[in-house]
């Protein structure tokens, strides 16, 4: 089942890292990686390794760059790939960052249970 919930989390470039960003997410258990803008990824210190190729729900197709960055909730987190996204992109958090965290998402309730 798939759905969308709002929640804010901490990002940060690794968990030992003491700078960090609360920023509203979109948590899309639809998508496989999570997306923050390129402007709060660089302040973090978070670098891109790859670009990647991706197909939005729409059929169009745009590169993004990747690197790690660590989602933190309520105490618990972990690291998983995100997206460097533009300006007006929405923080999304996908699948991997919900799976290494062993993060369940209750959508009626619209809530995450670390």
């Amino acid at each position: 089942m798939m759905g969308l919930t709002f929640k804010n989390f901490e990002v940060k470039k690794s968990r030992e890292a003491e700078e960090s960003a609360s920023l509203e997410f979109m948590i899309d258990s639809g998508a496989v990686y999570s997306l923050v803008q390129s402007d709060i990824l660089d302040k973090l210190g978070i670098k891109p390794y790859k670009t990647v190729d991706f197909t939005l729900a729409d059929g169009t197709k745009i590169n993004r760059n990747v690197g790690d960055a660590y989602f933190g909730y309520l105490g618990e987190g972990g690291a998983a790939p995100v997206m460097f996204g533009q300006d007006g992109d929405r923080p999304l958090l996908g699948v991997t960052a919900l799976e290494v965290s062993d993060w369940y998402i209750i959508l009626l309730k619209e809530s995450c249970i670390p």
